[in-house]
């Protein structure tokens, strides 16, 4: 293994003999954004050696950018971090996260780690919450690989809302038309008419090295998914953040608007959901602990993984469903998961089992996900609640044919509901610590609020003319 210091001198040497001109040094922030600043290659030395100051209030805003801790006032933390005065945090860039941009060749994005001004990580960051879950189930005697599968949409870009007015937080949304009509589920002429743009997106995911493996068109019109090797769930985290970011910045390039929303508000506008599959692999054999035995049953740790993640649905899912919007997704006979269950190769279960004898890639596909996640968050979610189960030796319950039938719990059916099973869970203050659980809770609740307080277009409809 390189050290860092050999890790350094390659990223530099590569800068040098590419003509790298400017290194964006980022982070992957409370929403799965990447957040930073640009500096020149001249100052990435530097770069490596002290980090990058960036104010603390990056990792205190919701989604619309404003900051929701009181920074103005004295003695404000979260998890012993100061925050008074919004104050510098550090990024250092991990030259194992080094990335040249093939739609912008000149330019290369190094991946960071957040820490405070003495050096230590901030616990809170994401990037530490996956890494602490990772070690946690490494200590109980597993490593887990994920497989991705994301949906999007891209469209024509008619208005790009650049007016003053619209300069809003956050700011209006653009006005766009479809690319492909779509509802033509994995047409090939619908694969045709979007093939040059495919085939970007492909060359640079590739380029990247985010080992890219199909690439569909998906439900609904302008909708595509795109599909990735398997690996840990470090890499995963970072390709699913990577990708997204490529995406809306190829096709922004090409005039057009892509976008991760679990369900616009467009016209036969389809979801877009996530689904994370996920296997475990025993250290002590190396072998996928997954795989049933000739008779076909779930294996023990099956068994306890699916319990796992079905028992802590409910709390876990505002680390898959992050969104007021996210909650729209969850209707029936959508191909989208409404209740708690879990079935053999059931698309309409929030759990499908896609396990067989003698299948080494036996997995199990977490349907509830959508695509406006932070995967490092998500990824810890489905560990903890997989390791719980482990630990509990709780057998899975029997798997379901009617997945939206009555009988089984429902997912939460609002933000705020699934913000009050995460803040309530002992399951997620014990997995993931009270600072974390309070600190993503305030942040989702400023969401909620804002959102409560917005009079609505049917609100308008419902009493303008009434009262």
């Amino acid at each position: 293994m390189n050290t860092r210091a050999e890790l350094i001198s390659h990223v530099l040497e590569t800068v040098a003999q590419q003509g790298v001109e400017t290194l964006r040094i980022c982070f992957v922030d409370q929403h799965g954004i990447l957040r930073g600043k640009t500096v020149v290659a001249g100052a990435l030395e530097t770069a490596f050696e002290k980090g990058i100051g960036i104010p603390s209030t990056l990792l205190l805003k919701d989604t619309s950018n404003s900051t929701v801790f009181p920074v103005w006032t004295e003695g404000a933390q979260v998890a012993d971090l100061p925050l008074a005065g919004a104050g510098d945090v550090l990024i250092r860039p991990d030259p194992a996260r080094f990335f040249i941009l093939p739609w912008s060749p000149h330019s290369a994005i190094l991946l960071c780690d957040v820490l405070d001004r003495c050096g230590a990580e901030v616990p809170f960051a994401c990037g530490a919450v996956l890494a602490k879950a990772v070690a946690d189930l490494d200590a109980a005697g597993y490593q887990a690989v994920f497989g991705l599968e994301v949906e999007f949409q891209v469209f024509q870009l008619r208005d790009a809302a650049l007016g003053h007015a619209q300069a809003t937080m956050p700011p209006a949304p653009v006005q766009t038309s479809n690319l492909t009509q779509g509802h033509q589920y994995l047409s090939e002429t619908r694969y045709s008419e979007a093939q040059d743009l495919l085939d970007d997106l492909r060359r640079n995911a590739d380029a990247m090295g985010l080992e890219p493996r199909s690439m569909e068109i998906e439900m609904g019109p302008s909708q595509f998914e795109f599909t990735f090797a398997p690996s840990d769930p470090q890499t995963q985290a970072d390709r699913f953040v990577l990708f997204r970011t490529m995406v809306k910045e190829v096709c922004q390039t090409r005039g057009l608007h892509a976008t991760f929303m679990a369900k616009p508000n467009l016209p036969n506008a389809a979801a877009n959901g996530w689904h994370i599959h996920q296997s475990l692999i025993a250290n002590d054999t190396g072998q996928n602990v997954f795989v049933p035995k000739a008779d076909g049953g779930l294996t023990p740790q099956a068994d306890g993984w699916i319990a796992g993640l079905l028992a802590h649905a409910t709390a876990t899912c505002l680390l898959t469903n992050p969104t007021v919007n996210s909650y729209k997704r969850f209707t029936p006979f959508q191909l989208a998961p409404n209740r708690i269950q879990w079935g053999w190769d059931n698309r309409g279960a929030m759990v499908r089992a896609l396990m067989y004898p003698g299948d080494a890639a036996s997995r199990i596909e977490n349907r509830v996900a959508d695509t406006t996640a932070n995967p490092h968050f998500a990824f810890a979610a489905q560990i903890y609640a997989g390791l719980a189960g482990l630990r509990s030796q709780t057998p899975a319950p029997p798997a379901t044919e009617s997945p939206y039938g009555e009988g089984a719990d429902r997912l939460p059916q609002s933000l705020l509901a699934a913000i009050e099973a995460f803040d309530g869970s002992g399951h997620i203050r014990q997995s993931f610590g009270a600072e974390f659980t309070s600190y993503l809770a305030t942040l989702k609740r400023a969401e909620w609020d804002r959102y409560l307080m917005t009079v609505s277009e049917w609100e308008q409809q419902e009493y303008f003319g009434l009262f």
